[in-house]
Parts: structure tokens; sequence; C-alpha cells
């Protein structure tokens, strides 16, 4: 389950008190403004206020169907088939750009996007009579620039959606409707596929790399045992200088960040409709795994932050790589990349690392405490999500790339929405979608679709990334081993545990 590796190596640093919605910096409303036919999507910062969602920019539209509630001009509720309808382009309208992110991102709560894309499909085809053998151009050429605005957005925004060869099918049978009335559209057509597919081989390859990967991924005390000289290196002979490490985390991060597609977070805590037959939306774990493959990195650099500390012979050599990181983690908390600084301290804090007290007693730990005060669980991270703020309040305002680096702490990213999404309904008492809720929900989606599309400004390392990447790290009884090793066993406990790690890890009695 994904929740437990979320709270794999974190539970004792993340409170399970009720989560406070809200904390993150607010974007600043669009002014109110006429739309153009062809309007293009605003940066995501820029789509909801602090209400959640874009109080000036939502058009109404004579709505044939209704079954749309509206309070003070805003969508608060409707029925499934209102809201599908009113996703859907005509000749005088084209819905809110908010609006197509918020109903696309939560609608995959009630039906698969594949569902979703047909129906849409039809009711355009229906709606402009685009079936009909003569068309008629001048409607063709006042609608269809608006469908093929819809379709872009779309792919562009939920690309991931489109890996789905039934909607890929709706997608280019639309495509071609609108094609065929009029010809003058076949070049928008052919380069909204080229970068959908563009994207799509992009993920794919992404993915097999980290397939590789995990493919090579080998325990360390098995390759100690087997070749020992071919493990000889640790982190600081490959990157002494703790700065540069924390660029190359930086590197790693938003790599990983940019391929987590924002459906990830609905899919992930997807339940059961129950207007649905029973039937779950998304079964299906590869809807996640971009986001879990990010989660499992967290968990690996805590592990190998713990495996760095514990596998030197001497203290001094310990009590120095405890200070490195303590560096690393600093500029970390400096650059804006608050996930590997959290990966950092939980690998300090892991029980065979957080024992070796002679060890921290030749340790300088006031920066340490200084670290740990600001990402302190307590008042659910109260510390830790000021200075959030003040990594977005800087990215909003920043003149260089390396100013708009905002990197969360991605476990409590998810924590948030996934209280978020178990503690409201997804519909009201009569039937309705509770569409309230997922005004909030793209808002705290959106804002991370804004952090992931940083460049990283860092110059590349490859040495170093590689080790970052692939080097073997402890396993947790490897840990306590290696940590025996080099502090003895206080208690019975500890001896009793260590006979039996020996025995088992190196067949030592």
């Amino acid at each position: 389950m994904l929740l437990e590796s979320v709270a794999m190596y974190q539970s004792k640093l993340i409170s399970e008190r009720a989560v406070h919605f809200g904390t993150s910096a607010h974007a600043k409303p669009l002014p109110a403004h006429k739309q153009e036919r062809m309007p293009q999507t605003p940066p995501f910062a820029a789509m909801f206020d602090s209400s959640g969602y874009n109080r000036n920019l939502y058009q109404s539209k004579e709505d044939g169907c209704g079954g749309l509630y509206y309070h003070d001009n805003n969508l608060l509720s409707g029925s499934l088939e209102a809201l599908i309808q009113h996703l859907v382009p005509s000749v005088d309208y084209y819905p809110d750009r908010t609006y197509i992110f918020t109903f696309l991102l939560s609608s995959r709560l009630f039906m698969h996007p594949y569902e979703l894309m047909a129906k849409v499909c039809h009711l355009c085809i229906e709606q402009q009579r685009l079936s009909e053998p003569v068309q008629d151009k001048n409607r063709i050429r006042k609608i269809a620039p608006k469908i093929l605005q819809l379709l872009t957005e779309w792919t562009e925004t939920f690309p991931y959606d489109f890996r789905d060869e039934r909607m890929m099918r709706n997608l280019k049978e639309l495509a071609q409707r609108i094609t065929s009335g009029d010809e003058m559209y076949r070049k928008n057509v052919q380069q909204l596929l080229q970068n959908l597919l563009r994207k799509l081989a992009t993920v794919s390859q992404y993915e097999e790399v980290l397939a590789k990967i995990n493919a090579t991924s080998t325990d360390r005390l098995t390759v100690l045992k087997t070749k020992p000289q071919s493990i000889q290196r640790d982190i600081i002979t490959v990157c002494n200088d703790p700065y540069t490490l924390a660029q190359q985390l930086t590197h790693i991060e938003l790599e990983r960040l940019n391929y987590i597609g924002p459906e990830e977070f609905v899919q992930a805590f997807v339940q059961k409709d129950p207007l649905d037959n029973d039937k779950s939306c998304y079964g299906d774990r590869k809807k996640s795994r971009n986001l879990e493959a990010y989660v499992e990195w967290f968990n690996r650099l805590s592990y190998l932050v713990a495996t760095e500390i514990c596998m030197p012979v001497k203290k001094k050599h310990r009590a120095r790589v405890i200070e490195y990181f303590i560096d690393v983690a600093r500029e970390c908390f400096n650059i804006g990349n608050f996930n590997s600084l959290m990966a950092i301290i939980s690998g300090m804090n892991m029980s065979p690392v957080s024992r070796l007290k002679k060890t921290w007693a030749k340790v300088k730990t006031a920066k340490f405490d200084i670290l740990e005060h600001q990402m302190d669980p307590s008042s659910n991270f109260y510390n830790y999500r000021t200075a959030l703020r003040g990594a977005t309040q800087r990215s909003l305002t920043a003149h260089s790339s390396r100013e708009k680096i905002v990197i969360p702490f991605f476990s409590l990213l998810i924590k948030d929405i996934y209280f978020l999404n178990e503690g409201c309904a997804n519909r009201l008492p009569n039937g309705h979608v509770n569409f309230e809720k997922f005004w909030e929900l793209a808002k705290q989606v959106s804002e991370f679709m804004t952090w992931k599309q940083v460049e990283c400004p860092f110059e590349r390392d490859r040495k170093i990334l590689q080790y970052l990447l692939t080097i073997p790290v402890f396993s947790d009884d490897a840990l306590y081993l290696a940590s025996y090793e080099s502090e003895s066993p206080e208690n019975h406990i500890e001896k009793d545990r260590w006979k039996t790690l020996r025995s088992t890890l190196l067949g030592r009695v």
C-alpha cells in the first residue's frame, strides 16, 4: 500500500493530529477579462485564489441540462452529467481553465478517464453536428478551435490518461472529424498528437531506467561479503563538498517530481464510488507508479545516509560523515529542497544511527538541532509549513531558477491530500458531486504543478548521481549489525540481537 510505504520511516516524524489546510502560500487571482476564442492556459500558480478557485474567471453558461448549483457565482455542486456537459465547449462558450483542470483531476473518482473522454467526444459530435456528411465550414471554424483547445489542455496536463488505447482512439476519432470538416486544422491536430506521443515516449524511457536501477539494487552487505574490494568508496570520497551533493540531490528530486502526473495524487486514494455499482475506478497500481517511485527514493536516501554513517570502522570517521550530512541537509534547506532534507534527518534518526552515542559525542550538533527544529512534527509541522510558505513566496518573485526551487516534504504533501480526500464526501446527500471539495483538492495539486516545472539550475555530475542512485545500501538487519560492530551492544536485548545477526548475516557464532 502506498500509505504504508509513505509512513515506513517517518512514523515518528509525522504527527497524527488532524491536518490543517490552507497553510500554503496563496496565488493572486487573475484579473477578470474577456476570454479569447483560443484561450491559453494560465500558469498553475495563477489559477486559484485563496478561496480555492478563481472567482473572477468563472463563466456561467446558459445551461440547457441544468443540474448545477452556484452560490455567489461560484460552482458548488452538480450532477455528474451536468458537470460533463459543462466541460464541453460550444460556439459561444468555452469552460474556465480552473474548471477544466479541477474536473479532469477529480472526475476519475467517479469514472475512468476513457469513459469521460467517450462522453465528451459524443457530446462534441452531437452538439456540433460533426457527424453530418455536409458540414457548415463557418460553424466548424467557430467550434473547432475550442474543441482543439480543450483536447490540448487535456493532453498537456494529463498526458498519462492517453496511455490507454481507448483514450487515444477517441482522441484520434474526434480530431479526424474536425479535420475532415476543415483541412485548415490538420496541422494543429498533427502537432497535438506529436507533442502527446513525445511525452508518453519520454515517460516510458524514464520508467525503463527506474526499472533497471531497481533490478540491479542489492544489499550492501551481500556485496561486501562477495566483493569486499569493490565497495571501498564512500560518499565523501565520491563528493567531498556537501554543497555539491545537495545540488545533485536537487537534480534527482526535480527530475522525479517532474514525472509525477497530477492525477496520481487522486488515483493513489481512489475509493469505490457508491453510485458506481460497487466497482473500483482504479485498481491498477500503474496509475500512481511515478508517485510511488518518488516515495521509494525518499526511503532509499534515508537508508543511504544511515549506511554511510554506520559503515566506517573508526569513530572519528563516523562523526565526520554525520557532520558532512548535516552540512548537506543545511544546504538542502537553503535551496528549498525540503524532501532531501527530511530524508537525511530521517536517516540520521534511524535507531542504528541514533544509538551510536560515542560517535555522536564527537559531533558538533548545534546545526543539526536547528534543522530538526525546522522539521519538528509538533503542531502539524508548523515550523516546516512556515518555511515552505517562505520558499513559495520567494519562488513567486524569483529572478533566477535557483530561487524558484520548492521541493516539498513529499510524504506530508500526500498525507495532506489524503486527509482532505478522506475528510470530505465526494457526493452530497442529494447525489450531487461535491465540487467545493474538488476546488480545494485542485488548488493543492496545482501548487505542486508549479513546483515540479522548475528547471534545475545546477550542473549535473554523472559520477555523483550514479553513486546516489545505484550504490547498494544496508537492509535494516545489516544496519543494526554494522551499528553493533561499531559500538558494542549496551544491554541483553541488543547482545542477543547482535548474536543472531552475526549468525544469520555473517555465518559467524
